[in-house]
C-alpha cells in the first residue's frame, strides 16, 4: 500500500489551491493510508468539494483538540495533501473516508473561510541523500531495535507495519512511518512532520521511542510488583489451607473452630444480660460463616473480646463498717468533714438497704485541697475498685459515647473503658477536670455526660461500639471542678455539689505533718531522724514561701529544703539530725517570696480593703480612690471586669444620692473627676462583692476621713445602699487571716453561713454584719479628716468648695 501511494504520488500534480479539512486527534503523514469520520458541516463541504474536483484535500492539524469551529489561527501551517480514495455516508449524518497521504505541504494563505476552508499552498518536497550517511545508517538500526524493544513491553504494532519497517532505506520515510504508529500526542507528532531533514527527523523520533520504552519498562516493573504481591497472598493462602488439611488430618482441632469454642465459654461464663447474650451470640454466628483474614472478622473478633471482657455481673462487695471506714478516712485527709459526712451517710444507707444507686457527687475547689486523693480515699473505704478519666480539653462526644464500629479503629467510650480498667461493675469511678471540658463540630461532650451522670437514665447507658446497653446505676461518679460556671447547667443539675475551700494556716500546718513531711521522708530515702521541722518553721514557709488555697507548693517547697539536707549527708556531714528553724529557712529557700498584703502601719484617705475570690482560693485587694478638679468625669484603671465597673458606677451613684448626710454638697461632684484605681493591673478582676470597698473608698476620698487599715471588707451595693450577700465565704476569711486581718464586714445576710465554717478558723476573727452603707461607713471610716488630706470641703452656702492642693500618700497594693 505505501509502495503504491509513493508511485501515485509522483504521478499526481498538486495545485496550488485545495480544500482544506481540519483534524483534531491524528496527524496524517506522506504515504498513510488511514480511514477518518468526518461530522463537522464545514469538514463536509471540504470532502464533497475535493470529490467533485481531483480528489485531493490538504489534511492539517488542529491546534487544540477542543475547538469545535477552528479559525485559520487555530490549524498547524504544515500538513499532507492526501487522496480520498473512498467515502462512505453513515446513519449518524456523519461521513467515513479513506484518504491516502502523498506529500506534505505549507499553507500560504487562506483563499476562503466559508461554507468551507480553501487555502493555497506550497509543497514541500523530501530532501534527497545522495549517499547514505553512517549516522544515518546508525539511527536506522537503531530505530529498529528500539521499535523490536518496544514490542517485546508490550506496545501492540500490526505486524505487517513491522514488516513495512524492517524493509525501509529511506531515513524521512522510517521517521514518519514510526512516529505515526506510535500514538504519541499530536503535539509531538506534528514537531515530527515540521521537521524537513530526514536525518534530524529519524533522531527526533529515535528520542521519542527511548522516552516511550522508559514509560513501557516503569509500568512492566509496577505490574510485576503486584502480580509478585498477589501470588504471595495466593501462596500463604494455599499453604495455610494445606496447614489446616494436615492438621485435620492429624486429628488436631481446627484453628476456627477453637476459636469460636473459646468465644462461646467466655460469652457463657460473662452472664450477660438476656439482650446483651443475644447480640453476641449473633455476632459468634457471624464471624463462624467469615473467612478469619477477612477485615470485617477481625472487627467482629474485637467487638466480641470486649462484650467478654466487660464485667456484666462482676461487682465487689461494699465494707459496711462505719467506723472502719470513718478511720480509712480519717488516716488519708485532714478536716473536710463535710465530704467524710457525706460518705458515711452513703455507708449508712447502703447498710439498710442492699439495693440503691451510687451516688453522683462533685467536689469543687481550688487546686491542691485533694479532691483526686480523696476519691481514691473514698473507694479505699468502701472496699471497691478505683478508676479515674481526665476531661480536661477532650471536644469529641465520642471520648464519651465511644465510635461507631463502622469506622476503622473504632474502640468504645472512655466510660466503657474505665469499667473494662476496674474490672468490676460497681467501681469508683472519678472524672477530674469536669469544668474544662470542650465542645466543637465533632460534639458537645458535656450534653454526652448528661446520660452517664443521671441516675434516672444510666441504668441503660449506650455506648456508640456496643450498641448494647451497660447498667452504671451501682457506680459512684465523682467529678471535681475548680469553678461551677463553666459547667453545662443540666449537668450542674444531675450532681450533688460539694465545696471544698482552702486550708487556713493551721490546717495546712497539720496536713504537712500529718501527711506531706511523712511522705517526703520516704521519698527521699530518710527518716525523722535525719530532719526535724519546727512549728514555727513550717508557719514560716507557709507564710512567706507559698500563696495558694491547697498544699501542693508547701509540699514542694519541704521537699526542697529536703534534698539539700539529703545533699549535705550524702557528702559525709558527721550531724545525725537536723533541726529546721524559722532562722534556717532562707538559708533553704532563699528569699521570702511573699509579704502580707496588710503592711500599711497607718490609716489612708481613698484606700480600702477588699475580700476576692479566685480560682486558687481566697485574696485581699487594695482600692484606691482620688479626686482633683475636672468636669465630673469618672476613670476606672487595673483590669477591671464589666461586672466591677458597674459596680464602681453604682457605688458612685449611692455616694452622690448621700451627698447632704456625707456634708457634702451636690454640685462638687460635677466639679470633679474621679479616678478609682485597683493595683495589680495586669491580673484581670471581676465580680460584685467589692461594691462596699468602693464606695467606702470613695467616701473617704471625698469626706477626707481615714478608712481603717486594720479592716477588710465584702459586699455587693446597690444604688439605694443595701448590702447585699456574697459567695467564698470561707476562702475569704482564710484571705484576710493569712494577710494578718482580723476585723472583716461582712453581709448581714451571710451571717447563717457561720455554721459552715470550721470553729477553728473563727478563732480571734471579729465580724461585722452589715445590713446598709451607713453600717459599713460607721466602722470602716474614722470620724474625723486626716490632717492634710485631699478632701472636699464644704464651706459656707453660696460660696464655692474647694479641693486641697497637697496630694495623697498612694498606697501600693498586688493581688494575689
Amino acid at each position: 500500500m505505501a509502495e503504491q501511494a509513493q508511485r501515485e504520488s509522483s504521478q499526481v500534480d498538486i495545485p496550488d489551491r485545495l480544500p482544506l479539512l481540519p483534524i483534531r486527534d491524528i496527524v496524517v503523514f506522506p504515504y498513510m493510508v488511514l480511514p477518518l469520520f468526518v461530522g463537522r458541516d464545514l469538514s463536509i463541504k471540504a470532502i464533497e468539494a475535493a470529490l467533485a474536483g481531483n480528489r485531493l484535500i490538504m489534511l492539517a492539524a488542529q491546534r487544540s483538540l477542543e475547538v469545535e469551529n477552528p479559525t485559520p489561527d487555530d490549524i498547524h501551517p504544515v500538513g499532507t495533501v492526501g487522496m480520498v480514495m473512498r467515502m462512505l455516508k453513515l446513519p449518524d449524518d456523519r461521513i467515513k473516508i479513506l484518504v491516502q497521504g502523498l506529500a506534505k505541504a505549507r499553507i500560504e494563505e487562506f483563499v476562503q473561510t466559508e461554507p468551507y476552508f480553501e487555502v493555497r499552498l506550497t509543497q514541500i518536497p523530501e530532501a534527497a541523500l545522495p549517499n547514505q550517511s553512517l549516522e544515518g545508517e546508525a539511527l536506522m538500526r537503531t530505530v529498529k531495535e528500539q521499535l523490536d524493544r518496544l514490542v517485546s513491553l508490550g506496545k501492540i504494532l500490526m505486524p505487517d507495519v513491522m514488516v513495512v519497517i524492517e524493509n525501509l532505506q529511506d531515513p524521512g520515510r522510517l521517521a514518519d512511518m514510526t512516529v505515526s504508529n506510535l500514538g504519541l500526542k499530536v503535539d509531538a507528532t506534528q514537531d515530527v512532520l515540521e521537521i524537513l531533514d530526514p536525518v534530524a527527523r529519524l533522531r527526533r523520533a529515535s528520542e521519542l521511542l527511548g522516552a516511550e520504552i522508559e514509560v513501557l519498562s516503569m509500568q512492566q516493573k509496577i505490574q510485576a510488583d503486584a502480580k509478585g504481591e498477589m501470588d504471595k497472598t495466593q501462596r500463604e493462602y494455599f499453604l495455610r489451607e494445606q496447614l489446616k488439611a494436615i492438621q485435620k488430618e492429624l486429628g488436631e482441632l481446627d484453628e476456627r473452630a477453637e476459636e469460636v469454642a473459646e468465644f462461646r465459654k467466655n460469652i457463657k461464663d460473662a452472664k450477660m444480660p438476656e439482650k446483651v447474650l443475644k447480640e453476641a451470640e449473633k455476632q459468634l454466628k457471624r464471624l463462624e460463616k467469615m473467612h478469619p483474614d477477612t477485615a470485617e472478622a477481625a472487627t467482629v473478633r474485637t467487638y466480641l473480646e470486649w462484650l467478654v471482657e466487660l464485667p456484666w455481673s462482676k461487682k465487689t462487695k461494699d465494707t459496711l463498717d462505719i467506723k472502719a471506714a470513718a478511720k480509712v478516712l480519717n488516716e488519708d485527709h485532714y478536716d473536710l468533714e463535710k465530704v467524710k459526712e457525706r460518705i458515711l451517710e452513703y455507708l449508712a444507707v447502703r447498710k439498710m438497704k442492699e439495693k440503691m444507686k451510687g451516688p453522683i457527687l462533685c467536689f469543687v475547689g481550688p487546686p491542691g485541697v485533694g479532691k483526686t486523693s480523696l476519691g481514691k480515699s473514698i473507694a479505699r473505704a468502701l472496699g471497691r475498685e478505683f478508676v479515674r478519666i481526665s476531661l480536661g480539653g477532650i471536644r469529641d462526644e465520642a471520648e464519651i459515647r465511644g465510635h461507631r464500629r463502622t469506622y476503622v479503629g473504632a474502640l468504645p467510650g472512655r466510660i466503657i473503658q474505665g469499667i473494662k480498667q476496674a474490672g468490676t461493675a460497681n467501681p469508683v469511678f472519678m472524672m477530674d477536670e469536669v469544668d474544662k471540658v470542650g465542645a466543637d463540630f465533632r460534639g458537645d461532650p458535656s450534653a454526652a455526660l448528661l446520660e452517664v451522670l443521671d441516675p434516672e437514665q444510666n441504668t441503660a447507658f449506650s455506648d456508640h461500639y456496643l450498641g448494647v446497653p451497660f447498667d452504671l446505676s451501682e457506680v459512684m461518679f465523682i467529678t471535681t471542678a475548680n469553678i461551677m460556671d463553666p459547667i453545662l447547667s443540666a449537668l450542674r443539675d444531675r450532681m450533688e455539689i460539694i465545696e471544698i475551700p482552702g486550708y487556713s494556716e493551721e490546717e495546712k500546718i497539720g496536713i504537712a505533718k500529718r501527711f506531706l513531711i511523712p511522705r517526703q521522708l520516704t521519698e527521699h530515702g530518710i527518716t525523722d531522724k535525719h530532719i526535724t521541722f519546727s512549728d514555727r518553721a513550717l508557719h514560716r514557709i507557709v507564710g512567706d514561701y507559698t500563696r495558694e488555697a491547697g498544699v501542693r507548693n508547701l509540699e514542694r517547697e519541704i521537699a526542697n529544703v529536703m534534698r539539700k539536707v539529703v545533699k549535705k549527708i550524702a557528702e559525709g556531714e558527721d550531724r545525725l539530725s537536723t533541726i529546721i528553724t524559722p532562722t534556717s529557712i532562707p538559708k533553704y529557700l532563699g528569699v521570702p517570696r511573699h509579704h502580707k498584703e496588710s503592711e500599711e502601719k497607718k490609716d489612708l484617705v481613698g484606700v480600702s480593703t477588699g475580700l476576692a475570690w479566685t480560682e486558687v482560693g481566697g485574696d485581699i485587694i487594695h482600692i484606691e480612690a482620688t479626686i482633683m478638679k475636672g468636669k465630673g468625669s469618672l476613670t476606672l484603671t487595673g483590669h477591671l471586669g464589666n461586672v466591677m465597673k458597674e459596680s464602681a458606677q453604682a457605688a458612685l451613684s449611692y455616694v452622690r444620692s448621700r451627698a447632704r448626710q456625707l456634708g457634702l454638697k451636690p454640685e462638687v461632684f460635677a466639679r470633679h473627676d474621679i479616678h478609682i484605681h485597683v493595683p495589680a493591673g495586669a491580673i484581670p478582676k471581676d465580680g460584685p462583692s467589692a461594691g462596699i470597698t468602693m464606695a467606702t473608698a470613695l467616701t473617704s476620698a471625698f469626706t477626707g476621713r481615714p478608712v481603717r487599715h486594720d479592716l477588710a471588707m465584702t459586699g455587693e451595693v446597690t444604688l439605694r445602699g443595701r448590702v447585699l450577700e456574697i459567695g467564698g465565704l470561707k476562702e475569704k476569711i482564710l484571705a484576710a487571716k493569712r494577710a494578718g486581718i482580723f476585723k472583716v464586714i461582712l453581709p448581714k445576710k451571710n451571717q447563717k453561713d457561720q455554721a459552715d465554717i470550721p470553729k477553728h478558723l473563727l478563732k480571734g476573727m471579729t465580724f461585722i454584719f452589715a445590713d446598709t452603707m451607713d453600717d459599713v461607713l460607721a466602722s470602716a471610716l474614722r470620724r474625723t479628716p486626716a490632717p492634710g488630706s485631699a478632701h472636699v470641703k464644704t464651706t459656707a452656702p453660696g460660696r464655692r468648695t474647694s479641693i486641697s492642693r497637697r496630694p495623697v500618700a498612694a498606697a501600693s497594693s498586688r493581688q494575689g
